[in-house]
């Protein structure tokens, strides 16, 4: 038996279970007082810790491009060179029967592509590679798969063998290939056969890994959908190879692209600087004001531009190709050297990270890298970039540029002018930018203008911004006004491609 003593039948509850005196029972709160003090003051020390840390880089948004689409975006253009035997016979579309002797360019020179020719011993691939690689020029090559000339065509497991025997020799031959072109090409009528072309991209990528691989359907780069070299207005790098067949392809899904796309699959232009693909004495080559149009419509909408420049029978590029080639080229440096909005004051609605941390800030939108960019902050909604000039500024063409490497993001945009009544009025305006967005408009004088981003997949980036005068373009050179349009509130006017003319008209 427990026998209770007085003093624990008078005792409180609280002072059984604990028997604090008074003293320990302060030690205790003092003890309680520390630990809360100490535990503000690392609270403290963690806030100040996260205000000096850096703000982390923005997340790129799927999907992203490859390092070798990064580079093959980069360089914005190429050449085509169409030559063969159908440059000897004036034809388009060979038959397979043409004696070989007929190709026998007298001239041939590949370094003024980018020589001289032996006879019945020559190669004119080694040739063009060496001839490259001089020029620091990366090389790319098309092996059609319409080989009508070869006894075994029609017999798809033999003649597929024979295909990759073929690409073998030009992808372990002559040094590093950037680009391999590919397409479904067959005729009407002709034999019943399968390319294999999963097998094609599986060897292609085992050669030469460094290699895009373009094809209506990718895997790297997609056909735009037309030979005309016109992409559309909206233009996005993004794709779904599941939804694309080579050979078969929708031309709108492929000059647009697909803002849902799981894949990046940048598109391509290809045009002729002449109305054939093959050199014709006949012919003459496209203006090089028609030239900066295209210029404009391929890699000014987010896409490359491949422009086939066929050599003659001599085996050269003909002079007035060159000419015109030249014209091109400084009429297109003459406009896109000099940038009006570097001399402006920059600034922007919002800026990621801290005042103090200039990794983000809207000065980057000036240089031209898209390794750095201006980034909103991603609390906020607003996204805009003003431009202040002491003067007024003359000028109606608008450059925008995505660091594609983050991913495409930007759906829709536009630009405004501050007009006498203290108004914004419209510029221009756009969908998709990408790796280049270009917009020509009528001359605007304005001395404060802002780049509103309206709608986007994530936080909008913007890696370059450019304000251009282009004196050589007449507005509607090739395209016309769509009724209802005016001066600053018309977006950028549609091309519809006529695929029989040298010429292109809305």
């Amino acid at each position: 038996m427990i026998k209770k003593t007085d003093h624990q039948q008078t005792q409180r509850p609280f002072k059984t279970d604990f028997n604090f005196s008074q003293l320990s029972l302060s030690k205790y709160i003092l003890i309680i007082l520390i630990i809360a003090i100490h535990s503000l003051e690392s609270q403290a020390s963690v806030s100040s810790l996260l205000s000096s840390h850096p703000k982390p880089p923005p997340i790129p948004i799927l999907p992203i491009p490859t390092s070798q689409q990064l580079s093959w975006q980069l360089t914005e253009m190429a050449l085509f060179l169409h030559f063969g035997t159908n440059t000897f016979t004036d034809s388009e579309w060979g038959t397979g029967h043409v004696d070989p002797s007929v190709f026998n360019p007298t001239a041939l020179n590949a370094t003024q592509w980018s020589s001289p020719w032996k006879n019945g011993t020559g190669d004119v691939v080694k040739e063009l590679a060496e001839a490259a690689r001089i020029a620091g020029v990366q090389l790319g090559l098309y092996l059609s798969p319409w080989d009508r000339h070869e006894s075994c065509y029609g017999k798809t497991l033999e003649y597929n063998e024979y295909y990759l025997g073929q690409m073998t020799e030009l992808l372990t031959r002559y040094g590093e290939i950037r680009e391999v072109w590919l397409d479904g090409a067959k005729g009407e009528g002709e034999k019943d056969m399968e390319y294999f072309f999963d097998d094609w991209f599986s060897l292609i990528h085992q050669l030469q890994p460094g290699a895009v691989i373009f094809s209506d359907a990718g895997p790297d780069t997609r056909w735009v959908g037309d030979e005309g070299g016109v992409a559309g207005t909206t233009c996005w790098s993004l794709f779904n190879r599941s939804n694309a067949k080579i050979g078969d392809t929708d031309s709108q899904y492929s000059g647009q692209g697909d803002p849902l796309g799981h894949d990046w699959v940048p598109a391509e232009c290809d045009v002729s600087i002449r109305p054939g693909w093959f050199w014709h004495a006949s012919e003459v080559p496209k203006s090089a004001m028609t030239l900066l149009d295209l210029y404009y419509e391929s890699v000014g909408r987010n896409c490359l531009l491949l422009l086939n420049v066929p050599p003659n029978s001599s085996g050269l590029i003909s002079q007035e190709d060159l000419q015109v080639l030249q014209e091109f080229s400084e009429i297109r440096s003459s406009i896109f050297s000099h940038n009006l909005a570097k001399s402006a004051s920059i600034s922007a609605s919002s800026t990621r990270g801290s005042p103090s941390d200039s990794r983000y800030g809207s000065h980057k939108v000036l240089e031209d890298s898209i390794y750095s960019y201006w980034a909103p902050d991603e609390t906020l909604s607003d996204w805009i970039v003003y431009l202040d000039f002491q003067e007024v500024a003359t000028f109606n063409v608008l450059l925008v540029q995505e660091p594609i490497q983050m991913g495409q993001r930007i759906i829709e945009f536009h630009l405004d002018f501050l007009n006498e009544y203290g108004e914004w009025e419209l510029v221009t305006k756009g969908s998709t930018v990408g790796y280049k967005r270009l917009l020509k408009f009528h001359s605007v004088k304005a001395s404060h203008l802002r780049l509103v981003v309206d709608k986007s997949r994530a936080d909008p980036l913007i890696s370059y911004l450019g304000i251009y005068m282009d004196l050589f373009s007449i507005f509607g050179h090739i395209s016309k006004l769509t009724s209802g349009s005016s001066v600053n509130g018309s977006e950028p006017l549609r091309q519809i491609t006529q695929r029989n003319s040298n010429r292109y008209y809305i």
